[in-house]
């Protein structure tokens, strides 16, 4: 397969990866957090497709992992980076089993501790995501722009992680920290997603 056509598809599935975790967050996560037991009995299923959204991240999870391996196999930190991607994967598929776990439950407590049986999970195998994200910004190296983003969301990964289960009063900084995280995972990912995508279509002209 040619380069043209692997950034095409990294593109794509960057933004597959992206809109289907807005959905799986914002909308059935959140739903569970605010309202559990209203959640389960009446809307489920937003959760039930809110857990088919994040493991449709998961399978593009791994398509982005072996084509930017494939962009940047000449690279010898490429293998380590894509490693490390697929370690986050495989952790989130994990961490997806908690999920169906919130219909087997009758009160608002159990089903919420499900969820954060989920997000602890999830939140271990970011650690790893984040790694990648920094090698992956000393791989592709250009355009400075990006990578710096890229390298600085790895970092903000791995610091909320540890924050998580160093910190005693995390919740207190919770909304600071989503904000350190956010910004530049936004910007830099989808930046790259974005330059990925011109870059093959540009070669295709």
């Amino acid at each position: 397969m040619n380069l043209r056509k692997l950034s095409i598809i990294t593109g794509l599935s960057y933004f597959i990866i992206f809109f289907a975790a807005i959905f799986a967050n914002f909308f059935a996560i959140e739903a569970l957090m605010k309202n559990p037991l209203e959640t389960i009995q009446q809307n489920h299923l937003l959760v039930r497709f809110g857990i088919l959204a994040f493991l449709v991240t998961v399978v593009f999870d791994v398509v982005v992992a072996w084509a930017l391996y494939l962009l940047y196999k000449s690279n010898y930190l490429s293998s380590l980076s894509t490693l490390f991607r697929m370690m986050h994967a495989a952790i989130m598929g994990v961490a997806i089993f908690a999920l169906p776990l919130t219909f087997k439950v009758s009160t608002s407590n159990d089903i919420l501790n499900h969820v954060h049986t989920f997000n602890t999970i999830w939140l271990i195998g970011l650690f790893f995501f984040g790694i990648h994200l920094i090698l992956l910004g000393r791989i592709i190296n250009t355009p400075k722009f990006i990578t710096l983003f890229v390298i600085l969301a790895g970092v903000m990964y791995m610091i909320d992680t540890c924050a998580h289960f160093l910190l005693p009063d995390y919740d207190a900084y919770s909304s600071i920290f989503l904000a350190l995280v956010a910004i530049p995972s936004i910007i830099g990912e989808m930046s790259l997603a974005i330059w990925l995508l011109l870059k093959g279509f540009k070669n295709n002209a």
